[in-house]
Formats: C-alpha cells, sequence, structure tokens
C-alpha cells in the first residue's frame, strides 16, 4: 500500500495500539507493528524471516500479528461490513453482467492451517490437508460485503452456510431492500448467485446439473459470468496477502482473527484505489498449487418457489427478455 494509507491505517489503528515504554524496553511504535504484520500477512516468510528482517525475535513478531489483527476486527471490521456502497449500484452492476437483481455473490475457500491434536480429522478436507474455511459474498466489483471464517475444513460449504448469520439475514429478507422484480409471471426478489454446493431457495440461485438443454447451459453461463467476481476476489485477497496460501502455525482461536484482518485489509487497499501487481497473482497461483481446493459437492435440498424463479429466469434468458 501507499504511504497515505499505511498512515492513516496507523492513525485508525493507534487507539488499541499504543504502548508505554517500561524501564526495561520502549514499546514498539504504532507504525513499526504495523509493518511488521503486513509483511508478515503479506509473505509467505517465517516468523523467523521476519524477525530478522526487522531486527526482533520471532516471539515479538507473533504477539504483533495477534495484537495488531485484534486491533484490527476491534476498531476496523464493522466499518467496512456496512461500507458495502449503494445496494441499486450492485443491482446495476450485475445487470449489466447479465443477471437481473442480482446482489451478490456467495462462496467458500480453504485456508491451509497445521495439523491440529483435538479433533483434527475434522480439519481434513477432500484434497487430504488441514484447512478453515472462508466464506463470503461479495458485491459487482469483487468487494466483500460479509465473511464468516472459522469452521473446519471437513465441513460441506452448505452446513458453514446454513450456520452462519448471512443464511438468517437472507432468510429474514434484511440483508436486502424488499425489491422485487417480476419474471414472466414469477416475482422474484433481490438474489444472491452460488454455485452447486448452496441450496436453491427464492434468495439464492444456482446452477443446473445433469445433462443440460440449451436453454439451462445458457442460464448457467449468465449465472457463472456473474459469480467470477466472487472467485477472483478470493484470488486478489491471497495474492495480497499471501500468508493465506501457506499453512498458519497459529492456533485455532487465532487463525480466524488473522484471516478476517487480511480481509479488512483487503477492502481498505481496494476502497482506496490500491493497485494491485499481477505479479503478485503469478506468484500466489505457484504457492497455491501445493494446496488444490476441494471439488464442490452439489446438494439437492430446493423449494418450489426458488424452482419457478429458476425457471422463470431460464425462459427469460432464452426468449431474449432478461438483462443482457
Amino acid at each position: 500500500m501507499r504511504k497515505g494509507t499505511f498512515m492513516e491505517l496507523c492513525d485508525l489503528l493507534s487507539p488499541a495500539l499504543k504502548h508505554k515504554n517500561t524501564k526495561i524496553r520502549a514499546a514498539l511504535t504504532v507504525h513499526k507493528r504495523v509493518a511488521i504484520v503486513l509483511w508478515k500477512l503479506a509473505t509467505p516468510d517465517s516468523y523467523w524471516s521476519v524477525g530478522n528482517q526487522f531486527g526482533m525475535g520471532k516471539s515479538t513478531v507473533g504477539v504483533a500479528v495477534i495484537q495488531v489483527a485484534n486491533a484490527i476486527i476491534e476498531l476496523l471490521l464493522s466499518k467496512v461490513v456496512e461500507n458495502v456502497g449503494n445496494v441499486q449500484v450492485i443491482l446495476d452492476g450485475f445487470a449489466a453482467m447479465g443477471f437481473p437483481n442480482y446482489g451478490g455473490a456467495i462462496d467458500g475457500t480453504h485456508i491451509p492451517i497445521l495439523g491440529t491434536d483435538h479433533q483434527g480429522s475434522q480439519y481434513i478436507n477432500r484434497k487430504g490437508y488441514f484447512s478453515m474455511v472462508l466464506q463470503a459474498l461479495v458485491d459487482h466489483k469483487g468487494r466483500f460485503t460479509n465473511i464468516n471464517v472459522g469452521w473446519p475444513g471437513k465441513v460441506h460449504d452448505a452446513r458453514v452456510f446454513r450456520n452462519s448469520g448471512l443464511f438468517k439475514w437472507l432468510q429474514e429478507g434484511i440483508c436486502f431492500p424488499d425489491q422485487k422484480i417480476t419474471v414472466g409471471d414469477v416475482e422474484m426478489p433481490i438474489v444472491t448467485l452460488g454455485d452447486s454446493a448452496y441450496p436453491l431457495m427464492p434468495w439464492l440461485m444456482k446452477p443446473y446439473t445433469g445433462t443440460l438443454d440449451s436453454s439451462q447451459e445458457l442460464f448457467n453461463y449468465r449465472l457463472s459470468k456473474c459469480r467470477m467476481v466472487v472467485e477472483c476476489a478470493f484470488r486478489h485477497l491471497k495474492g495480497r496477502w499471501r500468508s493465506l496460501l501457506t499453512r498458519s502455525d497459529l492456533s485455532k482461536t487465532n487463525i480466524p482473527i488473522v484471516i478476517a484482518a487480511c480481509f479488512v485489509l483487503h477492502s481498505l487497499c481496494e476502497s482506496k484505489g490500491e493497485t494491485f501487481m499481477a505479479g503478485w497473482e503469478v506468484d500466489a497461483n505457484c504457492l497455491v498449487v501445493e494446496y488444490v481446493q476441494p471439488d464442490t459437492r452439489a446438494v439437492r435440498r430446493t423449494q418450489q418457489e426458488a424452482m419457478r424463479i429458476r425457471e422463470a429466469l431460464k425462459t427469460s434468458f432464452m426468449t431474449g427478455q432478461g438483462t443482457v
């Protein structure tokens, strides 16, 4: 990030990070602690390597990471989540991509972690490595508007979703305004788009599976085109904060805090227009080879109303009445 963004971040975190000097040693400045943590999160470097870079012990780096991450969550997380932008702008953005009345894309990704002693098998995902699941909702520009992190890697995305606050808010209609459109003869609320791992609901559309006809293929193409924003957002998140691509040796309690801190820092960089270097994604792709994301397993649970909405959308796309 640019110096101006860094200085602003330090100022925002100062209330929680200011320490007084003791008779034994001078306290690390806020600026140095934040710089240490940004370096640690943005690279796959070890605590020892980062400590050597800044002239301090690895234990000092470890303490700084938790202190700064906690400060980010305490002071900045709610501000980032609340600042999700104008819903109508998001709807218009997705409509331009081919899907009407669409408020966001949802998906999950696995963050590698070290094996745990207690209930360790619960963290082994379908690819055979230990991980923790990060669920996220993004807008039409790939900006994160909601996250849920902490579930073991063995848990299916649909279960993570059903036990998240986002599911409750979408089900109760408090996540988006009560703004409906008519597709054919069916009323459709603002919907979220997901892959086959998610349940088909009146407020959550997913692709058709199995043998598809041309109209179903068109529907899936439109949905996939819009869903690409969440996949791109995950790539950018991990490309900017490459510590998420290697196994974290933090405790199960601290890992979600650090992952959420990366989410906040990423959103800050995006809102400030910080440059995302193409080389970062290339480097990230080299690191991610060792930890391939588990395949998605489809869930079959559907609601009749949701099926009617999806069928109406499919027909409208095929007849040219849907948004192009």
